[in-house]
């Protein structure tokens, strides 16, 4: 977390900064449970350590003025304008700052900077980390009281009211809610979630970026949110949690072919998520590996969010023995994931750049996976 350089580009946007603290939210990863949060089922992520961090200014006024380092790009709003800045990017921070405000946090004028090395599109949910950032900073510059939980609803109604992208609530819950070396099971229905101590020996988690970038607003991703609801309702259950597959095996004949295979594929993905629970009780990566085998081909499938390249990518990483991949994230691109035995890692890293290169003519990005602690404030 380089904090000298986001108060260098502070000093040179904004001027000196008089006082003011640096914020951080990480991205994340998701071992298994894909599509299934906004289902009320089972997820299974961990915060990461690549992150947003943020140094916040308060300003005195009713003005929030922004600049995004990465993106080279600035912006300015009063907190009391109801629609707010058309550049996408820029909505999840005034998203944020109104959801507050409607919780009854005193939300003053800022200005901050912001930078981050989670890669944009790659399914690591830079978005989440951005709000998360914004949320827990402002939430207690601006003395708000609000709890974790309540700052992973607020970036959630971000995206909902101000993007346009109906997720659930995975992303923001574990950007606040993440620890060190542990991954979290989460019961997306009712809120309730477990530790599950993640230090693998003899394994290691990797990512690769297709980098293929996908863009959920106005995405096929709310067609397949679409599509669960309607089964979900003939169901006459509130989720497709609540439905069984005796249940939807009797609705066969009244559903589409592909509102079938969306439902298939979620209750399928709610019992991987608690095999996975079971075989990490036991150490058994084994069971953990054929399980995420068994969600990519479901979600390339049935659920058909897959690519052309994501699918190389996980047969490639199962022809150089790891043990299982899966493709991470909403889909349409991003990244997969990848368990890897360690005396497979060296081959692995060398290979899949190489035979992706010269299969798409395009380059892929290997991101090694640390699990990290949640939103905080950095203190210097």
């Amino acid at each position: 977390m380089n904090t000298s350089s986001l108060r260098k580009h502070f000093e040179q946007h904004f001027g000196k900064p008089s006082g003011g603290s640096y914020w951080m939210a990480p991205g994340r990863i998701n071992l298994i449970g894909e599509h299934t949060d906004y289902n009320g089922g089972f997820v299974f992520p961990g915060a990461v350590t690549q992150a947003i961090t943020a140094l916040i200014v308060p300003n005195g006024s009713r003005t929030v003025r922004l600049w995004a380092v990465d993106l080279g790009q600035g912006c300015e709003f009063s907190i009391d304008d109801t629609n707010g800045p058309t550049v996408v990017h820029f909505r999840y921070v005034y998203g944020v700052v109104r959801e507050l405000m409607e919780r009854g946090v005193q939300v003053q004028g800022f200005d901050a900077v912001y930078q981050g090395d989670v890669p944009l599109g790659a399914g690591m949910s830079s978005s989440a980390a951005l709000e998360c950032c914004f949320a827990n900073a402002l939430n207690e510059l601006c003395h708000g009281g609000l709890d974790k939980m309540s700052l992973a609803l607020v970036g959630q109604a971000t995206e909902h009211k101000y993007i346009g992208v109906k997720c659930g609530i995975m992303d923001q819950f574990i950007s606040m809610f993440g620890r060190e070396d542990c991954l979290v099971r989460l019961d997306c229905r009712s809120g309730e979630y477990a530790y599950f101590p993640w230090r693998p020996e003899g394994y290691r988690l990797v990512l690769v970026d297709s980098c293929v970038k996908h863009i959920l607003v106005g995405s096929p991703y709310n067609d397949r949110r679409l599509s669960c609801e309607r089964v979900a309702h003939l169901a006459g259950v509130e989720t497709l949690r609540d439905c069984t597959r005796e249940s939807l095996e009797s609705l066969k004949p009244s559903l589409s072919d592909e509102d079938y295979r969306r439902a298939r594929f979620v209750l399928g993905e709610c019992e991987r998520v608690l095999t996975v629970s079971d075989a990490l009780q036991q150490g058994d990566y084994t069971t953990v590996g054929r399980q995420m085998f068994l969600t990519h081909e479901g979600l390339s499938h049935d659920y058909e969010v897959s690519c052309a390249e994501l699918d190389f990518l996980v047969d490639l990483a199962r022809s150089l023995g790891a043990t299982g991949a899966r493709i991470m994230g909403g889909g349409f691109g991003g990244c997969s994931i990848n368990l890897l035995p360690d005396e497979v890692y060296d081959t692995f890293v060398a290979e899949v750049p190489q035979r992706y290169e010269r299969h798409f003519r395009r380059s892929c990005r290997i991101i090694p996976v640390a699990i990290s602690g949640g939103a905080s404030k950095i203190e210097n």
